[in-house]
C-alpha cells in the first residue's frame, strides 16, 4: 500500500489529470456508500452483492409512493382509473403500429379521448345526457349509457375490424344481417354461423 501511495503521488507530479481521477472516485465511492446507507435505512438490508439492474433500486420507493397516491384518492373512479393505469399492457396500444388498412390508426379526436382517459382529464363541459342522467366533465357516461350514440359506433368498427381480420387469414366472413328479429327477445349479435 505504502510503495502504491508513493508511485501515485510520483504520478500526480507527472500528470495533474490523475488527481482529477482519484477525487473522482472518491466522490464516487462516497455518494454510492451514502446512497446505500440511505436505502438500506428506508428499505431494509442490502444483499451481500449488490444487485446491477436499477429497478431493485427502485422498486420500494415505487411501491411506497403507489402506496401513498393510493390512499390520496377519495373517489372510487379516481381508484379505478389509477388501477386501470397502472395494470399491466393497458398502454400496450400505444405500441400500435398506425395501420389504416387494418383500423388501427386513430384519429385526433380518439388520440385526445384516449389520453383524457388514461390521465382523467376534464373531456368535456357537463351536460344532461338524453336519457336524462348528468354527465361529468370526464364523459365517462357515454360508456354505459345504453342511449349513447358512440355505443352502436364502436360495436360496428369492432365487428368490421374482426371481420376484416378474418377475411384477411383467407376465413369465409359473413356478418350479421340488419333487421334481424327474434322470437325469444335475444339479441342475434354474437351467433357464430359456419358455413362449412
Amino acid at each position: 500500500m505504502i510503495s502504491f501511495r508513493h508511485t501515485w503521488q510520483l504520478d500526480c507530479v507527472k500528470c495533474p489529470c490523475s488527481f482529477q481521477l482519484y477525487v473522482t472516485l472518491i466522490s464516487i465511492l462516497f455518494f454510492t456508500l451514502h446512497y446505500i446507507t440511505t436505502w438500506s435505512s428506508q428499505f431494509g438490508d442490502v444483499p451481500e452483492f449488490l444487485p446491477t439492474k436499477q429497478p431493485f433500486w427502485d422498486r420500494p420507493a415505487v411501491l411506497v409512493d403507489k402506496a401513498l397516491v393510493e390512499a390520496s384518492l377519495n373517489s372510487p373512479h379516481s381508484r379505478a382509473s389509477l388501477l386501470a393505469a397502472s395494470s399491466q399492457h393497458s398502454g400496450d396500444w400505444l405500441f400500435a403500429l398506425p395501420i389504416a388498412s387494418c383500423g388501427l390508426k386513430l384519429d385526433d379526436e380518439a388520440v385526445r379521448v384516449a389520453v383524457g382517459l388514461r390521465l382523467r382529464l376534464d373531456l368535456c363541459l357537463p351536460h344532461e345526457c338524453h336519457c336524462g342522467s348528468m354527465v361529468d366533465a370526464h364523459g365517462v357516461h357515454s360508456f354505459v349509457c345504453k342511449k349513447a350514440p358512440s355505443r352502436t359506433a364502436r360495436h360496428h368498427a369492432l365487428n368490421d375490424l374482426i371481420a376484416r381480420g378474418f377475411a384477411s387469414a383467407g376465413f369465409p366472413v359473413t356478418k350479421e344481417p340488419t333487421r334481424l328479429f327474434r322470437t325469444d327477445g335475444k339479441r342475434p349479435d354474437g351467433l357464430t354461423l359456419v358455413p362449412w
